[in-house]
């Protein structure tokens, strides 16, 4: 058994990123970008107005002002101010030559076509060319996960063609007997699959792909097979269930056979000790536990930033420090153990949670906090890092 920080490192170390592809840039969202992008264009293009008012010369706001055009974005001044006179302008539209600022509509009032300023301004509500962004100028770097918001900057810069990092495939199976599919109803001794559900959608909130392949009979051969067709067409194996001790558990002995170099087996972690890595020359696979919670959580620790990885993304865990609501305990140091929570008015509160088969546990946490060994309490007000899930 080794510790959950030695576990993390073999994952990290292990990962091999995965080439780049072209995709279009409205179906980029949460892809890892694999180069930098670069502004073709100056922005704004050119001097504008900020509001909607009259555009003329600093010089000039203590003389009534002759209006002589209405220029609306989009279109193009076609005179130069003079003295003692102005262009009504609309926000966006280009600031005519000969104008240094523009007055606010509200601080103006009109007769006879002159413009009279009712209230001086200090700025000059004016968007000056290139402020925001100089031609050729980094926008988006390298290795960013991609965002809506950042569709809007693509967009921008005229850069509808991505160029990202490909997507893991990623293959799904579930082991054991006693598992029916959701759509059934379990009879005597039986359970519904939770897991390789869970573990599709925790993959696709990646902006992952995955392929189910079903549940493993606790049968040394469909298990066998069942792994090397996922092999044979994923990049990443994701198996759950059957990698404890008991006599029905192949998954270690199979791995082996398919090729596949255990890295470690068990780790000083809970919920979550049995959880396995492996991998061969290109391809990977974690057997998780079968119980629910530990399964999800080891998904999170321990699959995902891997998972990222090989899409060129360096995952940073999203914590947030609070406070403890109340004293946490536990009996038994000698794991580190991740228990969840949720956060209340600002603190941290432990959920109802039963143990790593308790799967309700898990709808009502914000997330989840580690007891690191050898450590029993958290006291009331202590600040703990709270990952969230």
């Amino acid at each position: 058994m080794i510790s959950f920080e030695e576990a993390y490192k073999i994952v990290i170390n292990s990962v091999k990123v995965l080439g780049t592809e072209t995709i279009p840039f409205l179906n980029s969202v949460n892809r890892i970008l694999a180069e930098d992008v670069k502004s073709d264009i100056e922005m704004p293009p050119f001097d504008k107005a900020a509001v909607d008012g009259y555009a003329c010369k600093a010089e000039d706001l203590d003389l009534p002002l002759e209006i002589i055009e209405l220029v609306q974005a989009g279109q193009t001044p076609s005179k130069t101010v003079g003295k003692g006179q102005c262009t009504q302008i609309m926000t966006g539209a280009p600031v005519p030559k000969g104008a240094d600022t523009v007055i606010m509509v509200e601080y103006t009032e009109v007769e006879n076509n002159k413009v009279k300023i009712l209230r001086k301004q200090s700025k000059t509500n004016i968007s000056y060319r290139a402020e925001d962004v100089k031609e050729g100028q980094t926008v988006l770097k390298k290795g960013l996960l991609i965002k809506p918001q950042h569709i809007a900057i693509f967009a921008s810069v005229g850069y509808t063609k991505v160029l990202a990092y490909k997507q893991v495939k990623t293959g799904i199976i579930s082991t054991g007997d006693e598992l029916t599919e959701p759509n059934e109803k379990p009879g005597l001794s039986k359970i519904r699959n939770s897991n390789g559900h869970q573990l599709m959608t925790q993959v696709a909130a990646i902006g992952g792909n995955s392929t189910y392949y079903g549940i493993a009979k606790d049968t040394y051969e469909d298990t066998y097979n069942k792994l090397m067709k996922a092999l044979s067409e994923n990049d990443v194996i994701l198996l759950s269930g059957g990698v404890s001790v008991g006599e029905f558990d192949f998954v270690a002995e199979v791995l082996e056979k398919a090729g596949i170099e255990i890295l470690f087996d068990s780790v000083a972690v809970t919920p979550g000790k049995p959880t396995t890595f492996g991998k061969s020359k290109d391809k990977f696979c974690f057997g998780l536990p079968g119980n629910p919670v530990s399964s999800f959580v080891q998904f999170e620790l321990l699959a995902k930033p891997f998972l990222y990885g090989m899409t060129g993304y360096d995952f940073k865990v999203p914590e947030i420090k609070l406070p403890a609501a109340k004293d946490f305990t536990r009996k038994r140091t000698e794991r580190k153990a991740f228990i969840p929570v949720h956060i209340v008015k600002g603190e941290v509160k432990r959920v109802e949670y039963h143990g790593s088969a308790h799967i309700h546990a898990l709808s009502s946490a914000d997330g989840l906090i580690a007891f690191p060994v050898g450590v029993n309490t958290i006291k009331k007000g202590e600040l703990i890092d709270v990952r969230q899930i």
